[in-house]
């Protein structure tokens, strides 16, 4: 099993924090550092305030050589998808190759309201990032020299030269979670080289993965070809005192953790990532809310990520 960092950085994070943690993921052997992609922090201040996610990328697809980059997930809301097609194929080719790119539809209203981006009903949310999908693929999978136009309900392009082009074979993998039961499967089905499902238990993760394998089958497309990964938070200690400051530090009960989340000693980390490999996950994301504590990250490389085989 891959083992990925996720962080939150509209809780409160400036980019110098999230290059530390990238650079700590990346010496100690995790896969990828991601990013949600929000403007306003869910409880708490948020100070200094929000960070660009793709802005964010840019700059460590500079400062780092191996670890993988990517979001979870850029809301729809935020940029139009030609631009946004743009501007992952540009950090791709300054990353060398090392990015993907995980798009949702949109759902924080808060943080809309606050920066003035228009926010539609869920409907038509749902029906813009349908079409946000087609756009991205279809701007990167354009063969270079021909054109690419979309003719949608939201979004209308004419003979773009659908540049620039991802660098890594195979093109820039994008990712689609959720819970949905039917329009979120079908579209990971027909676009998505990874289908992640956000904070269930294992037991729930295992029937959203059936539905994203039905649906892979319903279009022809081989279930195995989708890479099937959970997001859950992140709280290990090697004692029970560390265990207890850790949840304290983010303002979580230790007892609801262990039993939402990766959490509590190592050994019991490893056993609830074993019930999520079991449940079909070849991948979680560890979502690290303590940003100042890398300690934490050393613990989970050294004494958790090497019993995953």
């Amino acid at each position: 099993m891959q083992l990925r960092v996720f962080t939150e950085p509209q809780q409160g994070a400036t980019y110098d924090d999230l290059l530390a943690v990238a650079r700590r993921a990346e010496e100690t052997g995790f896969d990828a550092f991601f990013r949600s992609d929000h403007y306003l922090a869910m409880g708490g201040d948020g100070l200094p305030g929000p960070t660009d996610a793709w802005l964010t990328l840019a700059g460590l697809a500079r400062e780092t050589s191996t670890i993988r980059l990517g979001t979870l997930m850029t809301a729809g809301t935020f940029r139009l998808p030609g631009p946004l097609a743009i501007s992952v194929a540009q950090v791709d080719q300054m990353s060398g190759g090392r990015v993907e790119l995980g798009l949702g539809s949109g759902w924080f209203e808060a943080e809309h309201t606050a920066y003035g981006i228009p926010f539609p009903s869920l409907g038509e949310r749902f029906d813009r990032y349908a079409e946000q999908l087609a756009v991205v693929t279809g701007l990167w999978s354009t063969r270079e020299g021909e054109n690419f136009s979309f003719a949608g309900e939201h979004y209308v392009l004419t003979n773009s030269p659908a540049l620039p082009k991802p660098v890594q074979p195979g093109g820039i993998p994008v990712l689609v979670g959720g819970r949905g039961a039917k329009r979120t499967p079908a579209l990971a089905a027909r676009y998505a080289a990874e289908f992640n499902t956000p904070f269930t238990s294992a037991a729930d993760a295992a029937g959203l993965f059936d539905r994203v394998r039905a649906a892979c089958a319903d279009v022809g497309r081989d279930p195995a070809t989708m890479t099937l990964s959970s997001a859950l938070v992140l709280c290990v200690g090697a004692t029970d005192a560390e265990l207890a400051r850790r949840a304290a530090a983010i303002g979580r009960d230790v007892d609801e953790l262990r039993a939402n989340g990766v959490a509590g000693s190592p050994a019991q980390a490893v056993d609830t990532l074993g019930r999520f490999a079991e449940a079909g996950a070849t991948r979680v994301y560890l979502q690290v809310l303590d940003l100042a504590d890398l300690d934490h990250l050393d613990l989970v490389a050294a004494q958790v990520a090497p019993q995953l085989g």
